[in-house]
């Protein structure tokens, strides 16, 4: 199957590409504009292989995702380029509307176009897969998951704009017959994640012995899914989910905020031992301005219906992903040194001006 990526030089769709090119033999086709947050290295590994193929390009390009389209004709589209911090999208909400909802458009209308010219067999098979994230359902209480009928809630203005490209991608299947497949995921950790997050940010500030903020009392519940169990559901949705149907991903691990950051310590402690815990260097900050305070998914829709189950639990997975950061500083280093070192966003109170 030939397979057209979006955003597959970031986090998750990197681990997609790998697992697709690595362990499932498909045939790979990679647009990525190369912001802050995308890195070829995370691509080393099939870099060099004849069924992956890179396309440095932005979704709201109209002209060049359709001549990528004309060139590659894709079997199916797993589109993951979108802008995804939410503290970078409280003081710069206009790059997430642009790319999330306006480059959400631009990729359902090529993928219209191409399956409008396909016949048979072929324009039966073709599937869009629109990733997305569960924090359009706003916040729980503590008790309860999001399923897929729970209703939108978005709280952040990152939230929002991939509220709007999910309720885009349904439409698109309603209104011309496009075989729109969505998922909602809850939150990914594991290797090549950009050091902004809270797990690599964590893991490498108690690397250097510096502060490990975690924001309020450290009580915000999310729901960890490892990265590539989560490549893995992906590929499961596109080849035998239904169109017009969501699909939630999680990985059944709901850890405090704290508890992360804690086990984060402990784990680098038996790892790599420093003169004093690491946990000493745990620091309390100032709330994130509208702060969801508990996600959790429930993806019995999922395991039922497709088969898909989650291979690593919060635990072992951390470890691998802890293992891995602390092997490979030649990806991270770059980054941390150049790109981003660690301060904290999301601080500005006005929109920044562009």
């Amino acid at each position: 199957m030939r397979i057209l990526v979006t955003g597959g030089a970031g986090f998750i769709g990197s681990a997609v590409c790998r697992y697709l090119v690595r362990e499932t033999g498909h045939e790979v086709f990679n647009i990525d504009k190369l912001t802050y947050a995308g890195n070829p290295a995370s691509l080393k590994a099939i870099d060099n292989d004849p069924r992956y193929h890179f396309y440095k390009a932005d979704i709201c390009d109209a002209a060049a995702i359709g001549a990528i389209f004309d060139e590659v004709q894709p079997d199916a589209v797993m589109h993951l380029a979108a802008e995804s911090h939410v503290d970078r999208s409280i003081v710069g909400s206009r790059a997430f509307i642009e790319t999330n909802v306006l480059g959400s458009h631009v990729m359902l209308e090529a993928a219209r176009r191409r399956w409008n010219g396909l016949e048979g067999e072929a324009k039966a098979a073709f599937r869009f897969l629109h990733i997305s994230t569960d924090e359009v359902y706003g916040s729980l209480g503590p008790d309860g998951l999001f399923t897929e009928d729970t209703p939108y809630d978005p709280s952040s203005p990152y939230s929002a704009s991939k509220a709007a490209s999910d309720h885009l991608a349904i439409a698109w299947h309603r209104t011309y017959g496009l075989p729109v497949v969505v998922s909602n995921c809850s939150n990914n950790y594991g290797p090549y994640h950009f050091p902004e997050k809270l797990i690599p940010l964590v893991i490498l500030n108690a690397l250097d012995g510096k502060p490990l903020p975690v924001y309020g009392d450290g009580s915000n519940i999310r729901d960890w899914l490892f990265v590539e169990d989560h490549a893995r559901a992906l590929l499961t949705i596109l080849t035998t989910g239904r169109p017009g149907r969501t699909y939630n991903v999680g990985g059944r691990n709901e850890r405090t905020n704290l508890q992360v950051v804690q086990t984060i310590c402990d784990t680098l402690d038996k790892l790599r031992p420093a003169a004093r815990p690491r946990r000493e260097l745990i620091t309390f900050v100032t709330d994130r301005p509208g702060h969801d305070h508990r996600y959790a998914i429930d993806a019995t829709r999922l395991e039922n219906e497709l088969g898909w189950r989650a291979q690593e639990n919060f635990d072992t997975g951390l470890e691998k992903t802890v293992r891995w950061y602390l092997e490979n500083e030649w990806w991270w280093r770059p980054l941390r040194d150049g790109v981003y070192s660690g301060e904290r966003l999301g601080l500005g109170a006005e929109e920044e001006k562009r």
